[in-house]
Order: C-alpha cells, then sequence, then structure tokens
C-alpha cells in the first residue's frame, strides 16, 4: 500500500474500531434500498410513470457493479482511506445534484446525480472496506466482513422512516424533494467522515504477497498463497462463485423488489386480505431478515466452512420458495417465514462472499476480486425484477389472480438456485499455476482441500 496512504495502525491499535468505520460508510449507502419512498413524490410532482421513477435507482445499482469492478484494483492501490473519502464524496454530491435536478424539475439531473454519481460511491464504498476488514480479522473473516455489510442491508431501516419524516415536514413537491435530498447529502457527509478519519490498515498489510502475514490459517478450503485479480479472472472458481452470487441474489431481490404487492396479491381472494399497512410491515420484516442475515450466516461460514454455508444459502432457499409455491397462500405466518429466511439468505450471501474469495484467493488484491464479482449483482439486479414482474403480468393479461401471478417465477428461482447449487459443488482449490510467487523468492504454497467437502 502506498506511503501516502497514511492510515497504517500504531502498534497498540485495536482492531475493533475498524468494524465501526466501515459501517460508517454502509449505513450510509444503504440508503439505496429506502428508494421507493421517493417514486410515489416524484410521480406525483413530475409527472413521471412507474418505470421513470425507477430509473436513478436501477441506474445506481448498475454503477455501483461497474464501479466496483472497474475500480477494485485502485481501492486495493490506494487503500481504505482513499476509496471511502471518494465513496463519501460522490454519494454525498449525488444527493446534491438530485436536489439541483428536483428544484429545477430537471429530472435528468436527479438521474445523473443519485444514479451516476451517487452510484459510483456506491460501488465504491460497498468494496472499501473489505480487504482491509479481512486483513485484521484472519481468524474470523466471515463475522468482520458480515459486521460491515450488515449495515447496507439495515441502512434502508434508518434511510426509510427519515426520508418519509423529511418529505412531510418539507412537502412532496418538487420543491419539498430538493430540500430533502439536500439535508441528506449535507448529513451523509458529516456521517461518512468519521469512518474515512477512524480506518486503518494493519502494518503487515505492506508486506508482499505471499508474506506471512497475509497468509491464512490452513482450513476450510483456505489457500495460504495469493491470487491477483487478472489472474483471478483466469480460474474456474471465479466463475463458479459468479454463479453462486448471481443465482442467490437473483432468488432474493425477486421477492424483495415486489415484496408489498406479492402478499397482497397472494391474500388478495382470502377471507382476511393484506391491508397496505401490512404489506408495509411486510417489507420492514424483510429487511430486517435481510440484515440479520447478513451478520448471523456469515458468522456462523467461519464456523461450518463458506461452500457448506452455501449450500445452505442455495439448497434451503430452493425448499422455501417451493414452500411458498405450494401452500404459501394457506397461511400468513408461513408465507412471512419462508420470505424471511429467503432475505436473510439473500443477505447472508453478499457478507459470506469476501470471505470466500479470500479463502481462494488469499487476501492480494481481494477487494479487486470482490469488486469484479459484484458485476453479477448488477445481472440479478435485473434478472430478479425481470423475472417476477414479466411473469406476474403476463398472469394478469391472461386473468390470473393471487398466487397464480407467481408460480411460474417461483419455480424458475428454484432452477436457478440449482444451477447456483451445482456451481457451488464445483469449486475446488485454486491450481497453484494461478498464485504469485512467494514474497520470500520461495514457491508459493498450495491450497489446503476444505473440511468436510464431501459431506
Amino acid at each position: 500500500m502506498p506511503a501516502r496512504s497514511g492510515v497504517v495502525a500504531p502498534p497498540g491499535w485495536s482492531r475493533w474500531l475498524v468494524p465501526p468505520a466501515a459501517l460508517s460508510i454502509h449505513l450510509a449507502i444503504g440508503q439505496a434500498y429506502a428508494w421507493s419512498v421517493f417514486k410515489p413524490p416524484l410521480e406525483s410532482s413530475l409527472g413521471l410513470s412507474g418505470t421513470a421513477s425507477a430509473l436513478p435507482f436501477q441506474v445506481a445499482i448498475v454503477m455501483l457493479g461497474l464501479s466496483a469492478a472497474f475500480g477494485g484494483t485502485l481501492v486495493e492501490r490506494n487503500g481504505p482511506r482513499w476509496a471511502m473519502s471518494v465513496s463519501a464524496v460522490c454519494f454525498s454530491s449525488g444527493f446534491l445534484v438530485a436536489a439541483l435536478g428536483a428544484a429545477t424539475r430537471q429530472y435528468w439531473l436527479v438521474v445523473a446525480g443519485y444514479g451516476l454519481i451517487g452510484g459510483t460511491g456506491l460501488g465504491i464504498g460497498y468494496i472499501s472496506p473489505v480487504s482491509t476488514l479481512i486483513k485484521w480479522f484472519p481468524d474470523r473473516p466471515g463475522m468482520a466482513t458480515g459486521i460491515a455489510i450488515m449495515g447496507f442491508g439495515g441502512g434502508a431501516l434508518i434511510a426509510s422512516p427519515w426520508s418519509a419524516a423529511l418529505l412531510s415536514h418539507f412537502g412532496t413537491d418538487s420543491s419539498g424533494i430538493a430540500r430533502t435530498f439536500l439535508v441528506m447529502g449535507v448529513a451523509y457527509a458529516v456521517f461518512m467522515t468519521p469512518g474515512v478519519l477512524l480506518v486503518r490498515v494493519p502494518p503487515g498489510s505492506r508486506q508482499p504477497p505471499g508474506g506471512a502475514a497475509d497468509r491464512a490459517p490452513s482450513r476450510e478450503l483456505v489457500t495460504s498463497a495469493q491470487v491477483s485479480a487478472r489472474n483471478a479472472l483466469r480460474t474456474p472458481q471465479f466463475w463458479c462463485l459468479w454463479v453462486v452470487l448471481c443465482a442467490n441474489v437473483t432468488a432474493g431481490i425477486g421477492i424483495l423488489e415486489k415484496a408489498a404487492p406479492m402478499v397482497t396479491d397472494f391474500f388478495a381472494d382470502s377471507s382476511s386480505p393484506v391491508s397496505a399497512a401490512a404489506a408495509a410491515g411486510f417489507v420492514g420484516v424483510l429487511s430486517l431478515a435481510n440484515m440479520l442475515g447478513r451478520i448471523v450466516w456469515s458468522s456462523a461460514s467461519d464456523i461450518t466452512g463458506r461452500k457448506n454455508v452455501y449450500r445452505l444459502y442455495l439448497g434451503a432457499g430452493a425448499l422455501m420458495y417451493l414452500v411458498i409455491a405450494l401452500a404459501g397462500s394457506s397461511s400468513k405466518p408461513l408465507f412471512i417465514v419462508c420470505a424471511g429466511v429467503v432475505l436473510s439468505f439473500y443477505g447472508g450471501g453478499f457478507a459470506t462472499v469476501p470471505a470466500y474469495l479470500r479463502d481462494l484467493f488469499g487476501t492480494y488484491q481481494v477487494g479487486a476480486i470482490h469488486g469484479r464479482l459484484l458485476t453479477a449483482w448488477s445481472t440479478a439486479g435485473i434478472l430478479g425484477p425481470l423475472i417476477v414482474n414479466s411473469v406476474a403480468d403476463a398472469g394478469k393479461s391472461a386473468g390470473r389472480t393471487g398466487p397464480g401471478l407467481y408460480t411460474t417465477s417461483f419455480l424458475v428461482m428454484i432452477g436457478l438456485l440449482a444451477v447456483g447449487f451445482a456451481a457451488n459443488e464445483l469449486v475446488r482449490p485454486v491450481h497453484p499455476r494461478h498464485h504469485e510467487p512467494a514474497g520470500d523468492g520461495g514457491r508459493p504454497p498450495a491450497a489446503v482441500p476444505e473440511k468436510g467437502a464431501g459431506r
């Protein structure tokens, strides 16, 4: 890491100060999941369609994947303080540009601000603490990254009521939306700054790849060698994990994106239909499951191994979808529990994958590898809503109602999860030909087979 980063921890620095620094960034950028709060005011004040009002969010998610993929190497090269600073500047200024767009009724500025500029901040901020946390917590990488990435899932729990309160205070016309964006941009800049100032890297992170400080414990499909981001893309392990992440995210976001209308449709013909308030509560339950899954399942992966916990995500996730398809309409508690479990796997998958990458490729450039892998998120962000919405729209055109609107899409999700399960089973230790030369000039040590991989 360049000396100019100036964030190498002094002797005696507590590693437990680093997760709160990362959390300050992720809690802020997690606001993206609360964009739906702005959709109705934008539609009414600017005369937008539902599709148009979703455009800033869609652009932001696409930019998240692209900026993470193309900026990952810069994050590794320049260090976490640089990355968190870029994230804070882009994410906060995105709100300010969006505020100008709302105030002048120039919707393209809202899309450019929140989507393009803010989305760049999302991607850089999302991957900024990953490699640093893994280096600080080589003994518990799943827990460490889970704490930070939990913030991204939980950010909406803060942003959603806060945004609604600001809109209620300032008004839902274009002027009120502009003031809300302005306040949020300034507030997030202030909130993210302590994380920028607090973050540190361990002194050992200056060592070359293959150095002792970078070597991971010999357990659970963990390599003691190092693989560069360039070489990682040449391995079947990277692309297997790409399929695994894409399948898991597609299955989760398919429910999350359409949660409120889905639960309403499922019980519309029952003796006790779901009210709008109850549907909103269901969305809150899913957000909580998403957040808790990120810390619970990622921490469990430190004990069970990454491959085993993804077997749970994909196998049990397919089972939950099957239960919802066959019996979900018979019981609201059953529907809520199954959907909540799926969303906990969705969040857990995000939080566990950085540790999985570390196990396979080492800590050298793991942030850059993670950034490239997040293109699977961008793909899933298109696939999940497209599958669920297109099937539901076709069902409505055919005169179907209730659970019949979603049965086909659920079966598609089960198929995708099965593909992801198979891809996870194909993951093996990375071949030594992809390893970086060891720091001492010797031959890179080989990977250690996963404990219990045959179970």
